[in-house]
C-alpha cells in the first residue's frame, strides 16, 4: 500500500478553526485542514507554509505542534502532522478548494470530513475549550 506522509494546519482564530472543501480528486467535496505533502527533505513546518501560501495565497505562523496520526483509506496509508497555526493577516484565497469556512465548536460536525481528519476533531473540540 502507497504511503504518504502530510502537514495539516489547524488555523485557529480566536474560537473557531478554518476548514476547507476539497475541490478535486477521489476525496472530492469532503471537507479536511489545509496542508499537503511533504517535499523530500521538507519538515512538516515548511511543508505548511509553503501549502498554505500555494493554496491560500496566505502567509501563516506555525504557533505548535498538536499531533500525529496515522490513518488508512482504502488505496492508501497516510501519516498526518498537525500543526495549530494562525493567520499573519486575514487574507485568504481559494487557489485549490470549492469553499472554505470558519468553524465554532458548536459547528464542528456540520461538514463531511474526511475520515483521517474527523479523528482529530474531538481534540480540536477539547482546544477550543481552552
Amino acid at each position: 500500500m502507497k504511503s504518504i506522509e502530510v502537514a495539516a494546519a489547524i488555523i485557529r482564530k480566536g474560537d473557531k478553526i478554518f476548514a476547507t472543501q476539497r475541490g478535486y480528486g477521489e476525496y472530492k467535496d469532503f471537507w479536511e485542514f489545509p496542508g499537503g505533502k511533504l517535499e523530500p527533505g521538507e519538515s512538516p513546518e515548511q511543508a505548511l507554509i509553503r501549502e498554505i501560501r500555494e493554496e491560500l495565497s496566505a502567509e501563516i505562523q506555525v504557533d505548535r505542534f498538536f499531533h500525529t496520526l496515522d490513518y488508512d483509506y482504502p488505496t492508501f496509508h497516510i501519516t498526518l502532522h498537525c500543526y495549530l497555526c494562525s493567520l499573519r493577516s486575514d487574507a485568504l484565497h481559494l487557489n485549490e478548494h470549492e469553499a472554505a469556512r470558519w468553524l465554532s465548536l458548536h459547528d464542528l460536525r456540520s461538514v463531511s470530513w474526511l475520515p483521517a481528519d474527523e479523528i482529530l476533531l474531538p481534540k480540536i473540540a477539547d482546544e477550543l475549550m481552552k
